[in-house]
């Protein structure tokens, strides 16, 4: 028996040791697939793939790679990495794709992704992704991903949104209104909290947290033509409504002066565990932060419910995310990296990474987003909309920023800084 039980130990550990060499085989650091396969599809990623910082993403990463590329023995994906200066890296792809020498494959920022639709880079991917499919996707996600022909240009695979979040124990009912926020803000100052936190320094998070305001009110920040109007008309009269807003929760007290030195969520995670805040305005990946940073009574005492809206049936959210893209013009190649889209990241990395799925019956798919508070999310993702892609935003953005500055500190009265901040940015969109 003991011969038997050392052959078979033996057995095994051979076994394991060829497995090991062979996925080491079909997976080095820039490549996944054996080195002589016949057919090649040069991929472009983020850190959403195995170059991800974290160890235990990685591995999970490369293990999903490996088992995709097993189903596909013909294929090596050439991987090539972004570095952190995203914005810098999807601009060089720009360029590269509209001279013909993109890669294959890539990681398109939803952010910008109608900017590679109107220069007609982004291969067709319609034929290999279903109407059901399509259908399953939440609508801003399905609008962001067909072109005017709804032609499916890539595929959106995760997505993130913003709530306000409380601490129940000092505000026991999720606010609905402008108004609602503003008193319970109030009540939990006398209860020794500076009121509610949100982004209000100079960077991105404050204009996109803050957008949601102005998207309830049915404001638009560009025209088709992807011409800013924010400040004009209809348009200016809702923006100047949103400001003013949140001027008045800063005035009144029901924030701190000091959002306007917020730049970081961790800012806002920091005050809940200090316990100086009971609301603040975060990002959906902020509740595991929150359950990982906090004694577990603690964490019980806090939840989060959708941004309140200048009234209950007025709300928004903003959102983002990565989509996976084809400039080739290889039928093939854009087959496999539609392939790839699918059996990588539609659904299996999304688990991986705890990011949230595009499509509504992956939340039911995936045991880690059945809990409640992933199914909250994907209800409030249906009031979910996307910063527009257009090549002016980042200065509307950088425009707006400063202006929430100036209109929170007192500098400017509201349409004052609004109209300083339009006429920057249409100047700024004369120069395009």
């Amino acid at each position: 028996m003991k011969s038997a039980t050392v052959s078979a130990l033996t057995l095994s550990t051979v076994l394991f040791s060829a497995s090991t060499i062979f996925a080491q085989e079909l997976a080095t650091k820039d490549r996944i697939g054996l080195a002589d396969a016949p057919k090649t599809l040069v991929v472009r990623l983020t850190n959403d793939s195995p170059n991800n910082s974290d160890p235990n993403i990685a591995e999970g990463y490369q293990k999903l790679f490996v088992d995709f590329i097993k189903k596909h023995p013909d294929w090596k994906l050439q991987m090539q990495f972004m570095s952190s200066d995203i914005g810098t890296e999807q601009a060089k792809m720009l360029e590269q794709a509209k001279a013909g020498n993109a890669p294959d494959c890539a990681a398109v920022d939803s952010f910008v992704l109608s900017q590679f639709m109107v220069n007609h880079v982004l291969a067709d991917f319609t034929p290999y992704f279903s109407k059901e499919e399509v259908d399953d996707l939440f609508p801003f996600i399905r609008n962001g991903i067909t072109d005017k022909d709804k032609t499916v240009r890539a595929w959106w695979w995760d997505t993130d949104l913003r709530v306000l979040y409380r601490n129940k124990s000092v505000v026991a009912d999720a606010p609905q209104t402008w108004d609602d926020l503003k008193k319970a803000a109030l009540a939990s100052t006398k209860e020794g909290m500076e009121g509610v936190l949100f982004n209000g320094g100079r960077w991105e998070g404050t204009t996109f947290d803050w957008l949601a305001n102005y998207w309830a009110l049915g404001g638009k920040l560009v025209d088709d033509s992807g011409k800013p109007v924010f400040g004009e008309g209809e348009n200016k009269e809702k923006f100047l409504k949103a400001l003013s807003y949140f001027k008045d929760l800063v005035d009144s007290g029901a924030a701190p002066k000091r959002v306007t030195t917020i730049a970081n969520y961790d800012d806002m995670n920091a005050a809940a565990a200090a316990a100086t805040t009971a609301l603040f305005i975060g990002g959906n990946w902020q509740y595991a932060q929150l359950k990982a940073t906090l004694d577990e009574d603690e964490f019980k005492n806090w939840t989060f419910s959708p941004i309140p809206g200048p009234s209950a049936d007025q709300k928004s959210t903003g959102t983002g995310g990565w989509t996976i893209a084809s400039f080739s013009k290889d039928k093939d190649k854009v087959e496999m990296c539609a392939n790839l889209a699918r059996e990588v990241y539609m659904g299996p990395a999304n688990a991986l990474q705890q990011q949230l799925p595009t499509r509504k019956s992956l939340f039911d798919k995936y045991e880690v987003f059945s809990t409640e508070a992933n199914k909250t999310f994907a209800k409030a993702l249906v009031d979910g909309q996307a910063r527009p892609g257009v090549p002016i935003y980042p200065e509307i953005s950088n425009q707006i920023q400063i202006m929430m500055g100036d209109v929170l500190s007192g500098t400017k009265k509201p349409e004052e800084a609004l109209d300083a901040a339009f006429s920057a940015a249409m100047e700024a969109y004369k120069r395009l």
